[in-house]
């Protein structure tokens, strides 16, 4: 009897660190392949990244229109970082200073046309990229940021360098927004950069990630945890849960706008207030009551470039 409730035991034993360990170990690597690991070259490529999504495409179409519209001032870029070759196109309108659009995961440059109106507008030269990993781009992994940042500064360089930018401002929409923070607070930012705009910027990846497992209805926890053990693994040991936009903000000394909806339900309004709150910098926040998360402009056109204009108008013109 003694060895029946010894086996029991171990069975019971057995079969929860199989539920608790084996199982989100497993599952988090497939969760993470598809959602950060770019496994061949279709994946996160030049089109539209949700054909399904009506308020997607019509951004998709009228970035490219915007581009037809302007394209004789476009210019194929590219610059090495970290052994990979990143491509991107640079329209030279003849300004002293430049933007670069930085999109969110599974975007390629074709979808940042959709935001360069108003820096156009405002005075600025466009540089829309192929962050590594997505569209013609070389790179396997997503960095959250915390990686592409150090891409940014190249093409940085690019801008000041080459082209003989004497300003550099940074649009970021999601995961760009982190990686432009990154950038402005790195302690090899240059002086160069003005300051940045952050669409719908998260307090850190591990919270926006979890909002997302929510609304696909899949498991968060432990999954979650383990899919940041693996992202640690492939930026350099750097963790998602303990780094992110929440620890850099207080380090912003560029001025900052943060653009938000209230409808954001990846980056939630009151981790957006929560990081207004720890901005030393020059700052203002914009929110605005319809949009869903990157979605703002299209349901506010007219006031979303406005607002844009206006934070330059008074933050970074002299």
């Amino acid at each position: 009897m003694q060895w029946i409730f010894i086996g029991l035991g171990l069975f019971i034993i057995i079969s929860i660190f199989v539920g608790l360990v084996v199982v989100p170990f497993f599952v988090s690597k497939k969760v993470y392949e598809h959602q950060l690991v770019r496994t061949s070259r279709d994946k996160w490529g030049k089109g539209c990244s949700a054909p399904d999504n009506v308020e997607q495409v019509q951004m998709f179409e009228q970035g490219e229109a915007w581009y037809a519209e302007n394209s004789q001032y476009g210019i194929d870029v590219n610059v090495t970082s970290e052994g990979l070759n990143l491509v991107g196109k640079y329209l030279d309108f003849g300004f002293k200073r430049a933007v670069i659009i930085i999109a969110g995961r599974t975007e390629s440059y074709l979808y940042s046309y959709y935001f360069a109106k108003p820096y156009k507008e405002a005075g600025f030269n466009v540089l829309v990229i192929d962050n590594r990993a997505h569209g013609d781009s070389d790179g396997k992994y997503i960095g959250i940021g915390l990686k592409e940042y150090k891409d940014i500064l190249e093409w940085g360089k690019l801008l000041h360098d080459t082209y003989h930018n004497e300003k550099i401002f940074i649009h970021g929409i999601c995961i760009g927004s982190a990686t432009a923070l990154y950038v402005l607070t790195s302690e090899n930012c240059p002086d160069y950069y003005c300051g940045m705009c952050a669409d719908g910027m998260y307090a850190t990846f591990y919270d926006t990630f979890k909002m997302h497992m929510k609304e696909l209805k899949k498991p968060v926890q432990p999954f979650s945890y383990f899919v940041m053990k693996r992202i640690q693994k492939n930026i350099d040991g750097i963790s998602p849960i303990k780094n992110g936009p929440i620890y850099s903000i207080p380090k912003l000394t560029k001025p900052l706008l943060m653009i938000h909806s209230k409808e954001d339900i990846y980056s939630l309004p009151s981790k957006a207030q929560e990081l207004y709150d720890k901005c030393n910098a020059p700052k203002k926040l914009v929110w605005f009551d319809h949009g869903c998360h990157s979605h703002i402009r299209i349901n506010n056109v007219y006031e979303y470039d406005k607002t844009i204009i206006d934070f330059i108008e008074e933050y970074i013109n002299e």
